[in-house]
């Protein structure tokens, strides 16, 4: 079994060419560029809780890293050094050449360092720090929506907590319709371009990753605001269509979590931009609703009247 510092030679060191130091030392020494503002980002992965322990090892690669990469794209950052912390219940090689795979591969599509972390051994436990730049002053925050600022959102909702809802029995899908809805689940796209394009457009925004209604929740919240949400306006892949008369798949679309698209709040008279930006980036961006005066959230059926909301997205203590 290779020890600690001959996993760290084979798997964990790559060239940083964006850092002074990368792998290899006590510490890396990065370097924003002139005019920049670092945004600093981290998330865990735990086995059992975020992911099943014997899924796909290139795709739990891929996710830990998309994961990390959303919250760049929700701040309007660039992507540019990430660690990595792993505790391995043993080593083995097979899993980590797969591993290591997945997040290279998405780590170079972006143009990302990875620049240092830790391993030891322990039940599985995947641990991201990422550092993005950004132009001062110019970062999106959740802060600033606006009263009468239109709701977005990228993507469609709710497709990777439907696959997990057949995964877990809780919803049945045919072996076409899961096919369709699982790599949203393994494998999401983070839409850093997209983050990039909506700086000085945008006035918040998040990255969903607990749910629609919890995450636009913290945007309302920091802002002093509220929203009116119209459940129609949804964007609902086709095999969402079908099921979202069922509990769980209403439940997936509103409250799963795990889809990683980006919500943000843009001032009415800039709607026109937003859909221009669509097109440019070939990415559904989707109007739901509008910031409101009132604090709450409203959520509206097709006649404008209130909806009751009787579920909640993700709390890993709830």
């Amino acid at each position: 079994m290779p020890s600690e510092f001959e996993l760290i030679k084979r798997y964990f060191t790559h060239p940083a060419r964006h850092a002074l130091l990368g792998v290899g030392d006590d510490a890396a020494l990065i370097k924003p560029a002139r005019g920049m503002e670092l945004a600093v980002s981290t998330d865990m992965l735990v086995s059992g809780r975020h992911f099943f322990p014997d899924d796909n090892a290139y795709m739990l690669g891929h996710k830990a890293l998309a994961v990390n990469l959303s919250d760049m794209a929700a701040m309007g950052a660039a992507p540019r050094w990430v660690t990595l912390s792993l505790a391995l219940p043993r080593a083995d090689p097979k899993w980590l050449k797969r591993f290591v795979k997945g997040f290279m591969d998405l780590a170079r599509k972006h143009k990302v360092d990875w620049i240092g972390g830790d391993t030891t051994r322990g039940p599985l436990n995947i641990c991201v720090q990422i550092v993005g730049e950004v132009l001062q002053g110019k970062a999106l925050r959740r802060d600033a929506a606006k009263p009468d600022d239109d709701i977005w959102v990228s993507g469609f909702l709710g497709d990777a907590a439907l696959a997990l809802a057949h995964l877990q029995k809780r919803l049945r899908l045919e072996p076409k319709e899961l096919q369709i809805c699982l790599p949203a689940l393994h494998t999401p796209r983070p839409r850093v371009n997209l983050g990039k394009k909506l700086r000085g457009l945008a006035h918040a925004a998040i990255d969903i990753s607990d749910g629609l209604l919890a995450d636009l929740g913290h945007i309302l919240e920091r802002s002093g605001v509220g929203a009116a949400v119209e459940f129609n306006l949804l964007p609902k892949s086709g095999v969402m269509e079908k099921h979202a008369e069922q509990k769980a798949a209403r439940q997936a679309l509103l409250a799963g979590g795990d889809d990683y698209e980006l919500c943000f709040t843009v001032p009415a008279r800039r709607r026109g931009e937003v859909l221009g930006l669509s097109r440019q980036l070939r990415l559904r961006l989707t109007r739901i609703g509008k910031i409101t005066r009132s604090k709450g959230l409203l959520l509206l059926d097709e006649n404008g009247k209130r909806m009751k909301i009787d579920i909640k997205g993700y709390d890993h203590f709830g």
